[in-house]
């Protein structure tokens, strides 16, 4: 394809810390979903001091409690779309103030995360918005999220999508994808897994490597509800959620289709190998981010600096991957953080397949289309709306 710019924006950083930087582009792609502000977000931006956590988490926090206090005042006065909108924003900036805050015994970890999810669940209801709160049963607990029923759809009996989170954002965060998917008739449903978003924080699940143990309840739920075509179900993962969809469908032949956001074989391997790097490194001279990165895989899987490598190295696809039957879209993206990965994926499936990659003419070319969600969307859910 011919170049349209000589430049691209996946150049420009908002922070010289990889993770904020990645954050805040994240945010600033919630806007046409209403889910934050340009003025909000660049308020947020001017007070936050680069890979310090402290004012991380006060700058957003901040911004969210003044939003929910407005939506509180707005609701008082009988202005309810108002106040709808402002706590859809309050609970963006709720979740982003715990994105790049790892002091997990921190009183402010629950009191924020049950803050977003009021305030969410409270817009959505003054919103009009077609989405609940669900509780799926999950071994002696249960997992959050959201189920959302497309006012479009045609058939009493409807496809569904299932939408995996990553690592570092929440199912919460994925609504560009859920979204699309209602508009064009189809049922979506989102949850936090063990290790993400509310399930971490609120009961303190952590990731485990045997992600079909945890897809399978989701598609179970997904199976018993009175709107969806049971045979009609595909799942989404997106970051590290694209390498955990992979691991549920190897053991699992009840989806339609997987989508890997992005493609992902080793994913544990990759990491480790990284983070063996900073552990060499002495505590007292460790960069600020990359001292956070690492005791946040420690808290997100429940290890130690003496476990944590080993722990990792179970995330390994590498032997299950031909068991995977199930058709999969494998995404790639010309900047992504681990650019060739996807590809390898790709051409280790022995399933049928499709590869899509995001160059910069697409301006979707990041991790997930992050800043490019639109792009995104228009041509993901090209590839659903052909294979449901």
């Amino acid at each position: 394809m011919t170049e349209i710019f000589k430049k691209h924006w996946s150049e420009y950083k908002y922070s010289k810390n990889m993770l904020q930087d990645a954050l805040i582009k994240h945010v600033m792609d919630l806007m046409p979903y209403r889910m934050s502000d340009e003025g909000e977000v660049l308020e947020i931006i001017m007070n936050i001091k680069e890979s310090d956590e402290q004012s991380w988490i006060n700058a957003w926090s901040n911004m969210a409690a003044n939003l929910q206090n407005r939506a509180h005042k707005f609701e008082k006065a009988g202005k309810l779309i108002s106040a709808g909108s402002s706590y859809l924003r309050a609970s963006t900036y709720w979740r982003v103030s715990l994105m790049y805050f790892g002091d997990w015994q921190d009183p402010r970890m629950q009191e924020f995360s049950q803050r977003s999810k009021d305030c969410y669940d409270r817009a959505l209801e003054l919103n009009g918005y077609p989405g609940e709160a669900i509780r799926i049963p999950y071994e002696n607990t249960y997992l959050p999220g959201h189920f959302y029923r497309s006012p479009y759809a045609k058939n009493k009996k409807t496809p569904l999508l299932i939408v995996i989170p990553g690592r570092d954002t929440w199912a919460d965060d994925t609504i560009w994808v859920t979204d699309a998917a209602i508009k064009r008739g189809i049922h979506a449903l989102t949850f936090d897994g063990p290790g993400q978003g509310m399930a971490l924080r609120l009961q303190d699940l952590k990731f485990r490597p045997d992600f079909e143990n945890v897809l399978g309840p989701v598609i179970d739920f997904a199976q018993k509800q009175e709107e969806v075509d049971s045979k009609q179900i595909g799942a989404m993962g997106m970051s590290f959620g694209g390498f955990l969809v992979a691991r549920g469908a190897a053991f699992d032949d009840r989806l339609k289709f997987i989508i890997s956001d992005p493609g992902n074989m080793n994913w544990g391997g990759m990491i480790a190998g990284r983070l063996e790097k900073a552990l060499k490194m002495p505590a007292m001279i460790r960069p600020n981010m990359i001292d956070f990165v690492l005791k946040d895989y420690e808290w997100k899987h429940g290890a130690t600096d003496k476990t944590i490598i080993n722990e990792l190295q179970k995330f390994d696809n590498t032997k299950i991957v031909p068991n995977i039957k199930t058709k999969t879209l494998v995404l790639d993206g010309s900047a992504e953080v681990t650019y060739g990965a996807a590809k390898k994926f790709y051409d280790a499936l022995t399933c049928p397949k499709d590869y899509l990659l995001f160059d910069e003419n697409s301006t979707a070319q990041q991790h997930t289309q992050m800043g490019g969600y639109a792009t995104g969307t228009e041509y993901i859910m090209n590839w659903i709306e052909d294979n449901f």
